[in-house]
């Protein structure tokens, strides 16, 4: 890992500007976010910014299906198809992807810690949790390019970038791994599905979360690797402590600018369409 000086000077140069930047995604606002060397007119993306929300991950996962269908509705009726993308953290929970086993799974599932739901996703199990950026990009392939081993590595870009040029932290892809990692610790999961070249789930960055959840599961199906964060990669430097609420508002804004250049979108910050989306629900078991 290599950490450079600039990291202290962008962690506390923001620190007091946390409040007044999360008020001002409340409201739908159009945001520009580009490479300046890049002089085509961007395809526009409607950006959902809930990144300092906990939002229900059964809520979240609804969601992104029902924008999926209206796309997969769109091209259908040969219409324009822009692009999505979602920003947020969830409440505690496991999700396993279509094929994972629960011999993956540290505890017993009919007594689990958090629910546990089996998604339609790539991958084996993993957490989510406060403190964990989870993007979802929801955007018709067939804008950009229909190669899902293209597509995986643009995610992976986009978490490689974030680190390097907002935290002067090395991240790298390892042969034969989906994710993003320092060293020998994940700090990026990715998990996607596609129906009809429309994306959705995606990647979950750790920022400032607690690993311990990790523990009771082997991550990814992969045992002979560990968990990381930004805060605990940054901690283990020369930085000492660091602000949690910082980090997240950091690591949030880069990650929507990162997204912006590496697929060439015009990012458009719009209200949630529906307040019940960020209402917490009844603790549950496993559902499928």
């Amino acid at each position: 890992m290599e950490l450079l000086n600039g990291v202290e000077t962008l962690i506390s140069g923001l620190h007091h500007h946390h409040r007044t930047n999360a008020k001002r995604n409340r409201v739908a606002r159009s945001v520009k976010i580009l490479n300046s060397g890049n002089y085509e007119i961007p395809k526009k993306c409607q950006c959902f910014d809930l990144y300092d929300k906990l939002v229900p991950y059964k809520k979240a996962w609804a969601w992104q299906k029902s924008i999926v269908e209206e796309k997969k509705t769109l091209i259908d009726r040969n219409q324009d198809c822009p692009d999505t993308v979602i920003l947020l953290q969830h409440s505690p929970v496991y999700t396993m992807g279509t094929a994972s086993t629960e011999d993956y799974l540290n505890f017993d599932i009919k007594d689990a810690p958090f629910d546990v739901y089996r998604t339609e996703r790539g991958g084996e199990v993993t957490y989510h949790g406060p403190g964990q950026l989870v993007m979802y990009p929801i955007i018709n392939l067939r804008n950009h390019e229909m190669d899902l081993h293209w597509y995986l590595r643009m995610l992976e870009e986009i978490v490689i970038r974030v680190l390097s040029s907002t935290f002067s932290i090395k991240a790298s892809r390892l042969d034969g791994l989906t994710g993003v990692w320092v060293g020998i610790q994940k700090v990026a999961a990715i998990g996607i599905r596609v129906s009809k070249w429309i994306t959705y789930h995606g990647l979950a960055l750790n920022v400032t979360t607690d690993l311990t959840p990790f523990n009771w599961i082997v991550p990814c199906g992969i045992k002979d690797r560990k968990v990381g964060s930004i805060k605990g990669l940054l901690e283990d430097g020369e930085h000492g402590k660091v602000d949690d609420l910082t980090l997240i508002h950091v690591a949030h804004e880069s990650l929507l600018k990162e997204f912006s250049e590496v697929f060439q979108l015009q990012i458009e910050k719009q209200a949630v369409p529906d307040p019940k989306i960020l209402k917490a629900e009844p603790f549950k078991r496993l559902e499928c």
